[in-house]
């Protein structure tokens, strides 16, 4: 039996083991959450102030204090929506919009982009200013802590309740949404552990009319909601973590020290893995909330089958690109005020979704590659139209628009502008065909992952779905089988050190 020191030890965040959906210990610990859930899950009041609690404490495994900042998140964006919604006069409710969205916007500054502004001003400036973390200064004083004053850790999952918190507020002006009267039933929202950390960014009016739903799930959405938590492990311990670790890392790492064809297919895998990794969070992200009785939107599908950036964008991280469009192109004109307004809002609008995913000036690059990208084809859309769309053109199309977000990924992934160039010199200067042969026999089971990622997200559609129906029809004693089968593949490719998603830092 477990005595209280252990149960200490398990309730107390531990900074090297925060949680994740790859450790056992958060798959345990949900076990015993569904069990305790049959006891509530009746009556909606106290299943949301469950899972509020819950989600709570899942914030604080994964992050720590911040969960304070969180709490903060939750109870201003409650705050300034009612008072958005009972505020008479439409003057008064913009100033009150303006000031909520600016305090979100001040607290994701202040904790993600206060080294790179301080950083530019200096360099505009010639000055020497520092960056001096008040917040930390405010609790040693207050609580006699240790805390470093000059740095600012950056809260996991800032990014994605803060851009939640925003949406809300906006909708609750627009009248897109209703307002929510009840805190818990606000903060339940905004803290909702499956998408809390890493998105997808859900809407307060696709989920807060599901606060109110008495629970349900089928047979068949137990099956989905199995189907999509095996996907998502398979994709982040498979696809992501095993890539990553055994070749991916290594080569960015020194990009100068192998060969062009080691960073060509470097570039390759490490399209698969952020693609496995996130996406793999959100399709257990979109199955644990299942479970719960929860609808999330998708999130991914299929991106590397886009024929265009566009495309491309209504396929990956969907949830972002569509907040990017709702919230910040189509305020800034969208496509209604002439061609030249359309071309700046569309690079406007990717640059600071660069921003938006690090305070790096390799992150504005990899925004403008996708911004000129979308311009072009903005440019060439009435040229593109007159061609009769074959299917050898669509593939080509295809890989076309695989190597443009490629060609992103690298500013994307690289550690330093200089890692940038070493890569490209490599690609074009040290590159043979014959190192391929090489590289598959000196790695086979790397690139024997890779081409099984690249194949099955290649497959059609309608196979696919047909796989995962075939699951979900099977008996459950089958299911178990799978299961085990799965955990079993797990097992085989899991690595010694547990690998962080790549967007717990966006």
């Amino acid at each position: 039996m477990p005595d209280f020191n252990s149960l200490l030890h398990f309730l107390h965040y531990t900074e090297n083991a925060p949680w994740l959906f790859t450790r056992y210990a958060f798959w345990v610990f949900f076990v015993v959450i569904l069990a305790f859930y049959s006891l509530v899950y009746k009556n909606t009041r106290r299943r949301n102030v469950y899972l509020l609690i819950f989600s709570l404490f899942f914030y604080y495994k994964t992050g720590g204090w911040f969960c304070s900042l969180l709490l903060f998140s939750c109870l201003a964006n409650y705050g300034f929506g009612y008072a958005v919604w009972a505020a008479k006069r439409v003057l008064v409710k913009k100033g009150l919009l303006a000031v909520g969205i600016a305090l979100n916007l001040f607290v994701l500054a202040y904790f993600k982009y206060a080294f790179f502004l301080t950083d530019f001003l200096n360099r505009s400036l010639t000055a020497e200013y520092e960056v001096y973390n008040w917040l930390a200064h405010w609790w040693n004083t207050l609580s006699g802590s240790g805390f470093d004053t000059f740095s600012i850790v950056l809260p996991v999952g800032i990014s994605f309740f803060t851009f939640q918190g925003i949406s809300y507020l906006v909708d609750v002006y627009r009248k897109d949404s209703d307002v929510v009267m009840n805190v818990l039933d606000f903060s339940f929202y905004l803290s909702f552990f499956p998408q809390l950390v890493a998105g997808p960014i859900v809407r307060a009016s696709a989920f807060i009319p599901q606060l109110k739903r008495v629970y349900s799930i089928s047979k068949q959405e137990f099956g989905h909601a199995l189907f999509l938590i095996l996907a998502g492990l398979v994709k982040k311990i498979v696809l992501s973590d095993y890539l990553a670790v055994n070749f991916i890392d290594r080569v960015f790492s020194t990009p100068g020290a192998y060969s062009g064809a080691e960073n060509l297919m470097a570039v390759y895998g490490y399209a698969l893995q952020i693609y496995g990794d996130f996406s793999g969070y959100t399709d257990m992200a979109i199955g644990i909330a299942l479970l719960l009785g929860f609808k999330l939107p998708i999130n991914f599908n299929s991106p590397y089958k886009a024929h265009s950036l566009t495309n491309f964008w209504h396929r990956w991280h969907i949830s972002l690109s569509t907040w990017l469009r709702d919230y910040l192109y189509i305020p800034l004109g969208g496509n209604r005020k002439g061609k030249v307004r359309t071309y700046v809002n569309l690079m406007l609008t990717m640059l600071l979704g660069g921003l938006w995913h690090g305070a790096n000036m390799r992150f504005v690059i990899w925004g403008g590659i996708h911004g000129v990208g979308l311009v072009v084809e903005k440019l060439l859309s009435p040229l593109r139209r007159k061609i009769p769309q074959k299917r050898l053109l669509t593939a080509i199309f295809v890989v076309l628009t695989f190597h443009l977000v490629c060609l992103g990924w690298i500013f994307f992934r690289a550690e330093s502008m200089n890692d940038v160039q070493q890569m490209f010199f490599q690609i074009r200067y040290s590159f043979t065909f014959d190192a391929l042969f090489d590289l598959w026999m000196a790695y086979p089971l790397v690139f024997g992952v890779m081409l099984f990622g690249f194949v099955v997200h290649g497959l059609p559609a309608r196979l696919q779905e047909q796989v995962r129906g075939l699951f979900i029809k099977m008996p459950l004693w089958l299911k178990g089988v799978v299961v085990l089968a799965v955990l079993f593949v797990l097992k085989f490719f899991e690595q010694a050190d547990i690998q962080p998603f790549i967007y717990f830092r966006f």
